[in-house]
Parts: C-alpha cells; structure tokens; sequence
C-alpha cells in the first residue's frame, strides 16, 4: 500500500467529510480515505497500482475539486485566505454604506427621495454581491452541479433572492428593499470564513518549519575530487559531502572522516553536544558544532528522519481532526431542513392567497433568519475570549478548538529538558578564581557549542572581563585552545567518560572540571502537586540518558521513561488514547513535534522550537510551568459558557422560526435578529474573562 495526499477546499461540514470518507474509500484498489477537517485535506492509502491522478477523478465525480498535495504545506498557494480577505473588506464597505443610505428611508424618506436611496444602494449592493458573494456562490454551484448541496446552498439562495427582489421593488418604485439585510449577512458570514482560513493556514506552518531546519545546499566531493555545490532536492545516497564547522546538515549519513560534536537536541532533546566520529551516524538538520566532517549520505530529502518526523506531524494531525467537528452533525441537516422550511412557507402561504410577492418575501425571510450564525458563534466567540484571557497569563492559544480538548485532558505527558527544566545548561563556577573564569571566558567566547555558550552567559553575568589570548584555535575533539602569554589554555571535554554534563579547563598543568546542571522550572513541584490534586496524572518522557530522568523523576515523584524516540513518544501516545485516556503532551524539542501533533491536546514553552511551537495547540510564556495549570482552568470554564451558548442559540430559533414562518418578519428584520442572536452569544461569551479569575 501507498499513501497520497490531496488538498480539497470544498470540505466545508460534516457531510463533506462522511461523503469523502465513504465514497472514496469505496474506490477499488483504495484502502481508506482519511479527512483532515482543519488542513483541508485527504490522506488515501491506496494500491500502487492505483495512479493518483487517477483518484482525481473520482474525486471530481462525488463533486469535490482536490489537488496532489505538496509535501512542504508552506508550497501550497494560500490563494483562499486572500480571496477571503478581500471579500471581508468588499462586503464590510458595502454594508456601512448602504446602511447609511437606509437610514434615510428608515426615517420615512418617501416617493422620489426614497427610490434615489434605493438606486444608490443597490449600485454599491449588486457589485458587492458579486464580488464578495463568490466563495458562497462557488461553492454551491459545485455542489448542486453534481447533485448534492451543502451550507453554501441556502445561504446562496437567500443572497441572490433578496438581491432579486430588491432590484424588482426598485424598479416599480415599491416601499422596500433589502439591499442592506443581504450584504450584511454576507459580511458576517465572510467574517467566519476568513478566521477560519487564517486558522488552517497556521497548521501549514508547522511541518513548514520543521522541514526548514534541513541544510538547504551541501558541498559534495566529486569523483575528480573536487568540491561541488548541490541543493538538497539533487543529493543522492553514496554521495560524500563534507559539512563545516557551523553548518546543518542537508542529508542523512555515516561520518567518514573527521572528529567533532553535533547539535542533535532536534532529535534527541538531549542538551548536551553529542561527540562524532567515523562511522558515527548523523542526521539531516543537526547543526555540526566543532570541525569539519566527510559524511557519506544514506538518506536525502523525503526519506530522512527529519522527513519522516514531518510525516508523522501530518498524519497525528489528520486523526486529531475528530476532536474539532463541534456543531457538524447538526450542520449536515441545515441545508435540507432551510430547504424545506423555506419553500413551506412559500407553498403556504400562497394557498392562503398572500400572492407571489408576499410570500417570496416570506420564504427569504426564512431562509435568512434560520443561517446559523449564533450556533456558528457559539463556540469561536468563547475560544476568543478565553484565547485573550490566557494572553494576559502567559499562554498563547494557536487554535481555538484546543480549549475543548484541553478541557478534556485527565493525564499529562511532560518532556524533560527544555519543559520541566529550563533546557538551558548553567555551570557551577565556586571553585574558579577570577583569573581562571576569565580566561575560560575568553575561550567560551570562541565557540558555538552549547556548554561554552552556557559558560559564557554566566560569566558575563558575573561581570568578568576576558583574558587577552592569542592563537585561539578550535580543534577537532579538543575544544577550543589558547595561549596567555607562554602558558597553553584549553576548554574542551573531560578525559573519562563520565555521564556528568561538565567541560575542563585547562590552564598550564592545572585541570578544573566545570559542571553544569539543567536547572528545574522554579514552580514545577508546585505544578505536578496542583495536578495531582485536581487527579491528574502526570508522567515524564524524555529522549534523555537514563540517569538525568531518573534523577528528576525521583525529585518530582513521577514516572520517566529515558531514552525516547519521536516514535516512542507517539506510540505511547496512541496506547493511551486507545484506552480511552485524553493525554495533554507539554514538550519542546523537534522531537515532540510528532507528539504535540498526535496528543488531544499540546502546549509547547516559548523557548521551543519553531516547529515544535507550530506543532502545539498553545504556547507559554516565561520560566514557570504555571501557565498550563492556569490553561486548564480556564479551558474548563470555557467549554461551560460554550455549552451556554449553544442554549442561546438553539432557543433564538425556536423564537425566530415561527415568527418567520408566521410572516411577522422581514427579510431586514431577519438579517437584524441573525445578528442579534450572534452579538447575545458574543455577550455571553465575554463571561469567559470573568469567570477564569
């Protein structure tokens, strides 16, 4: 079996995505379709056999324009967004407008001043329409063109119906016209639309990101022996490249020649530089720290492992699709139940003699007032809310729909370095003298690796002066080395092969070991305490050696599992949702990106990486690990004022309907009460704020 992506803009409901899942799983030679609602796209695991152009086609059959995927989501054209965008600013200067035209003929304007004000407006509504009207008008033509329909369907018709008719009442100098109700419910229908866009075109961001960490370009030693420059798309495996000091490596390989240490934290989320040498193996996006390395390459571009971890990104993604279909199944039965309404009221009300105007008027007015946009509202008007509360307490939520995850988390997974501690190496500096700190300043200024960084920041701190050295030299293995007048100095690691994260200075014959120590967040007891009292619980994995999470798990009284892949992580986090848990994942390397994709819901620090960070549904702030109590807290609350909404929003049709349907509203009346059962949800969710405090 074979795996082929398709980005499919229509997606729009529920129905859209059973209709998908059903029909094109049913294709022969195609094992399963698989939906992601938020990216816009389909995962079908099909037969080799099976061409995926071929899948086109079918789906073009069951109504739906898709495309092949690109494998970078930041290659995919954000052509919707923009349109959206525009079409928000057409239809929100088309609205004010008009309504100011309106206002006139509200106050009784009549006969030659009343059909100018109706002119003007529709000269600016007809336009607007047209324009900001296309991705509703669209999208129903598809739909109806391969006979089904769809939420764009209804709102479509009673677009272009009170258009109609206003136009008629304009021309025959009628009293009414319903320019202004028409363009803005399509003002706040865009509105939806356009939050919507901008949230999917973050999700495109994070695999974008991750796959950004690998070595664009690659010096490759060609079979003269002279060096050729290759983009990472043209290298091939059994190719050798040689990687300098500083640079990122574009490929997967084995070290061929030369001794050094790499940043593999991406990986690994281990701080600590890891030594290479021949045979060592080493990955695409590593950063190569020290010296010059030969690598013969045995895996380029899409088959690496940082390739591999973006796969795993998208796929966890698609299955966390499930958890954001709120309000889709009562959706899926908007469309016939406006269709049906609609036209009793018409059919009705013309038995009853009412004529063809009057209960046309009737029927739009229906169609207008049932478009459901406070049951739309009900839940994003909270997320926002609470989106801004927890701003104001560190945390940055990236998608909305998480806070109905998160309020369902009862057990949370936590990475080690970089989460429950500071991911930041700090040195213990006592047993150095002054004279002895400042030259090892002087050499941690000359290097890239991550303890000499370390050392650097505290010294600098402590407000020590450099030494003057000469001859400062990086090499391979060594560290860095000097000379202060006659003397040799050097800062490199230690001789034994000891576990313990330490450099050694040496200075003449004088050796001092410098340790250092991966500090824990300042409020992480007080943290694990909270959620162990709120029954929650809480578990560590890390990619770490086994003595570093030993030691931390036995301080904080959790459990920690050392020496865990990207892999690992996820498998665990999918025998945890298997068994009916809801695992919260809070990590930071590129390693957890798969995990904080996978988990039912992510939060990630803002020292993360930037995949990591897109990965995960929230991000905190600062050094304490408080904000994701306090995210919890205020997730809960959330969903409590989201249920209110939704009573709010079913009880607004339960009263509109039938006035409607009765013939006691106007189409501009029904426009009117769409938009003040959405401001009631609106007000009811700025309770968000109060009720976190």
């Amino acid at each position: 079996m074979t795996d082929s992506r398709f980005t499919v803009p229509a997606i729009r409901c529920a129905g859209c995505i059973a209709k998908i899942e059903r029909e094109i799983g049913s294709v022969a030679g195609v094992d399963a379709a698989r939906v992601n609602f938020s990216a816009k796209r389909v995962a079908v695991r099909h037969d080799p056999a099976v061409d995926a152009f071929d899948l086109l086609e079918e789906f073009r059959k069951i109504g739906f324009e898709a495309q092949i995927a690109a494998e970078n989501p930041l290659a995919e054209d954000d052509k919707e967004s923009k349109l959206l965008l525009r079409a928000v600013a057409v239809a929100g200067f088309g609205m004010m407008n008009i309504m100011l035209l309106s206002v006139s003929v509200w106050a009784g304007a009549g006969g030659v001043t009343r059909d100018m004000f109706h002119w003007l407006s529709a000269l600016i509504a007809l336009p607007v329409i047209a324009y900001a009207g296309r991705p509703f008008f669209a999208s129903a033509w598809m739909a109806l063109r391969y006979r089904r329909t769809n939420m764009d369907v209804p709102i479509s018709i009673g677009v272009l119906l009170a258009a109609g008719l206003s136009v008629y009442e304009t021309m025959t100098g009628g009293e009414h016209a319903y320019f202004d109700g028409a363009v803005m419910l399509l003002f706040f229908l865009l509105c939806g639309r356009a939050l919507d866009a901008t949230m999917r075109g973050r999700t495109r961001e994070g695999i974008g990101a991750l796959l950004g960490r690998m070595g664009k370009y690659a010096q490759v030693v060609g079979k003269d022996g002279q060096m050729q420059r290759l983009g990472s798309d043209d290298l091939a495996p059994g190719m050798v490249m040689q990687v300098a000091a500083g640079e990122a490596l574009a490929a997967d390989g084995i070290v061929e020649d030369g001794v050094g240490a790499i940043d593999n934290a991406m990986l690994t989320g281990e701080s600590k530089a890891e030594p290479v040498r021949p045979g060592s193996e080493v990955h695409a996006g590593s950063l190569n720290l020290t010296a010059p390395l030969r690598v013969r390459i045995t895996a380029t571009s899409g088959d690496t492992v940082l390739a591999e971890i973006a796969r795993l990104m998208d796929e966890a993604g698609q299955s966390r699709s499930r958890y954001v279909r709120i309000a889709d199944r009562a959706a899926r039965l908007y469309a016939p139940a406006v269709h049906s309404l609609a036209f009793l009221a018409f059919a009705g009300w013309m038995l009853a003699g009412a004529g063809w105007y009057h209960s046309l008027v009737i029927a739009i007015a229906v169609l207008i007032i049932t478009c459901p946009c406070a049951l739309g509202l009900a839940v994003p008007a909270a997320q926002v809310t609470a989106s801004s509360a927890l701003i104001k307490r560190g945390v940055l939520v990236k998608d909305g729909s998480a806070l109905e995850r998160i309020a369902e988390v009862d057990t949370i997974l936590f990475d080690k370095t970089g989460t429950l501690t500071l991911g930041e190496p700090v040195p213990e500096l006592a047993n150095l003298s002054n004279e002895q700190k400042s030259i090892a300043l002087a050499l941690a200024q000359a290097s890239r690796h991550p303890l000499s960084r370390g050392l650097s920041k505290a010294l600098q701190a402590e407000g020590i002066a450099a030494a003057e050295l000469s001859g400062i030299a990086e090499e391979a293995g060594q560290g860095i080395t000097g000379r202060i007048g006659e003397t040799h100095a050097s800062l490199g690691r230690p001789d034994d092969a000891s576990t313990e994260i330490a450099s050694l200075l040496r200075i003449g014959g004088e050796a001092i070991s410098i340790p250092f120590s991966d500090p824990l967040r300042p409020d992480v007891e007080n943290v694990i305490q909270d959620l162990t009292g709120r029954g929650i619980t809480s578990t560590m994995l890390s990619g770490d050696r086994s003595d570093a999470v030993r030691d931390v798990a036995s301080h904080l009284g959790i459990f920690g599992r050392p020496g865990m892949s990207p892999a690992d992580k996820l498998a665990e986090l999918e025998r945890l949702k298997e068994q009916g848990w809801h695992p919260l994942m809070v990590g930071d390397g590129l390693n957890d990106g798969p995990a904080l994709a996978a988990a039912h819901a992510s939060i990630a620090p803002g020292t993360a990486s930037d995949a990591s960070q897109q990965a995960a549904d929230a991000v905190f702030i600062g050094d304490k690990l408080g904000p994701v109590v306090v995210a919890l807290d205020i997730a809960k609350a959330t969903m409590r004022i989201v249920r209110q909404n939704f009573a709010l929003a079913i009880g607004y049709n339960v009263l509109a309907v039938p006035l409607a349907l009765a013939g006691m509203v106007t189409p501009l009346i029904a426009a009117l009460a769409m938009s003040g059962s959405s401001l009631i949800v609106v007000a009811n969710s700025l309770r968000v704020a109060r009720a976190a405090k």
